[in-house]
Formats: C-alpha cells, structure tokens, sequence
C-alpha cells in the first residue's frame, strides 16, 4: 500500500510549499528518491496542486467535530495550519482546540509520525542571541503566539516533531518583507547600523525539512521540539542590502542608533509596533543546525539563496 500523508494548512503559505514538496517527491528527478503517496487535504476547500490521486477532505480545525476520521489508515500527518490573528478566540478555536482535536485523531488511528508547525515567536521578545531550544522559557506575547505555544503541548503529546522556524521568506511571504517595506519607509536608515541578526529559512527549504522529517526513514521524526531556520543567521543590513539589489527594498545608506528608530516609528504612526519592528530588526536568531542533521536534510549554502527566485513576487507585494 501506498503511504497516506494528511496534511492541514494546504492552501497557506508554508502548507502549499509542503503540498509542492509531496508533489515534487512523487515525481522525482531521480526516480530512485521518491515513491508514490496519497496524500489527503484536509480543509474547508481543496488546494491547487492536488493530483488525481490524492484526496480532499472537507473540515474546518474551527469546528473540531468535523474532524471525526480524518486520519483513518494514514501514515504520516503534516499539520501545517494555524490561525494568525489579533483575535484570541479566533486563534484559540484553531490553534488549540482544533490542534487537540486533530492530534486526538491522529492518536486514534495509530498514525506512525506526526510534524507540526509552530514558530520562534513563542519565545517572546528577545533580543536572542544563538539560544537552543530549552535556554531560554517561552514567553509569548501575542495571542497567535500564545494559542501556537499551547497547541505544541497537545501535538507533543501525540508524539510529534515540533518546528520552530524564524522568519519564513519566499514566494506567498504577505508578512516579512512587507513589515521590512513598511519600516523602512517609516524610518529610512540601518537600523543600528544592519548589525542586529535574525533567524530565516526559505519557504521551499521549510517545506523539505517538514517532508523529509515526515518520510523519510531513519529521519529522527519523534517528539521533540527544533528550531527549524537556515543554520545560519543572517545580518538586518545584508537582508536589506539583498533585497535593495534586486529593486523590491529602497537603498539605504544612513545608520540610525536604536532609540532614533524607535522615536522615528512612533512619529511615522503606522500599523507596526516596536515589537514587530524589533523582531526584523534586532537580535532574534536561534540556533538550527541540528534538526538538519536529525533529518538529514540539505539546506542551501547561502540563507538569502532564495531572494533571486522571490524578488518578482515581493515587488508585486510591496510595490518596489
């Protein structure tokens, strides 16, 4: 029998990579490295990429009792969907309550291996400086980090590998590089200089960790908890600098020290907070080498490898 992967979260931006990257190990370049699989969507509607044979299930983590079954016979489940939102209850009903559910499912039907999506932001504010996974306490501040930290606990529970990643960047990326587009134009300057250094990981790169964890044997899928970004970090300037090179970010050239910035931000009175102008622009790196090596994964050499291919995409998004 074929294995059966279920996957929630397909029509998102991190979910659709891994849906490609399913697709891309059924058809493989080397017919020796893939196999064939079924793979089962799970969501209120069927994505794009879905070939004939895989399978759309019709559920909504919202409403966990339309989850009943979902994880019949299947080998493997990718849980990819969350809830981003300033609405606790809305992230709550997904995040957690959906989370719980789904994992209660996964249980039931004796699924082998499970990887689940969470994020760096559970941490809190930083700044974050290298740390490994239990250095430092989460503390979360918003309510999607809040409701993601405390959906881990049910997926863990169920023996999950948890992924942790930083900033995911990449074609589909509406957050990162718009919040980046939007800070600079509110205060035009490195900020403190480009010295502050973040955690990144291309989508496609994410999207073969989750799938490689998920199949792949011998691959250390288990409970367990990773960061799950590029082992490298990547300096605020050199980002900025990247993207400037390609026309999707403004040149800059003046340095501005940090309580410059922030009395620039604030003065500019746009929809960014000083907490999420200090997570693209301050220290938040943690380090990643490892889950690479659990999985043995490939990564690309360079973190900022994925700005040529991307760069079309974000000046459509940010009007570069």
């Amino acid at each position: 029998m074929r294995p059966r992967v279920v996957l929630t979260g397909a029509t998102g931006f991190i979910g659709s990579a891994v849906l490609r990257a399913l697709a891309a190990r059924q058809s493989p370049v080397d017919p020796g490295e893939g196999e064939r699989l079924v793979v089962r969507v799970v969501g209120r509607r069927r994505p794009e990429g879905t070939g004939p044979d895989d399978e759309w299930v019709p559920a909504d983590l919202a409403r966990p009792r339309t989850l009943r079954g979902v994880c019949e016979d299947a080998d493997v489940l990718l849980h990819m969907a969350a809830v981003i939102s300033p609405d606790e209850s809305a992230c709550a009903a997904v995040n957690v309550d959906g989370t719980a559910a789904l994992m209660r499912e996964a249980a039931r039907a004796g699924v082998r291996r499970v990887v689940h999506l969470s994020t760096a932001a559970v941490y809190g504010p930083g700044p974050h400086r290298g740390i490994g996974v239990d250095e430092v306490a989460p503390a979360p501040v918003s309510p999607a980090s809040r409701t993601r930290l405390a959906g881990e606990g049910f997926a863990l529970a169920a023996g999950a590998t948890v992924l942790r990643p930083g900033l995911v960047l990449g074609r589909g990326d509406r957050w990162v590089v718009p919040l980046l587009a939007q800070c600079l134009r509110a205060v035009p300057a490195r900020w403190e200089g480009g010295r502050g250094r973040v955690s990144v990981v291309a989508v496609h790169d994410l999207a073969r960790l989750v799938v490689r964890l998920g199949l792949a044997p011998g691959a250390g899928g288990g409970r367990a908890v990773h960061h799950a970004s590029h082992p490298r970090p990547v300096r605020v300037g050199d980002l900025l600098c990247a993207l400037a090179r390609r026309d999707v970010l403004p040149s800059v050239t003046a340095d501005l020290p940090w309580t410059e910035c922030l009395e620039a931000l604030r003065a500019a009175r746009i929809p960014v907070s000083e907490r999420q102008f200090a997570l693209v622009a301050t220290d938040h790196w943690y380090r990643s080498d490892e889950v690479w090596q659990v999985a043995g994964c490939a990564v690309e050499p360079s973190p900022l490898a994925w700005v040529d291919d991307a760069a079309p995409w974000y000046r459509s998004v940010v009007g570069g």
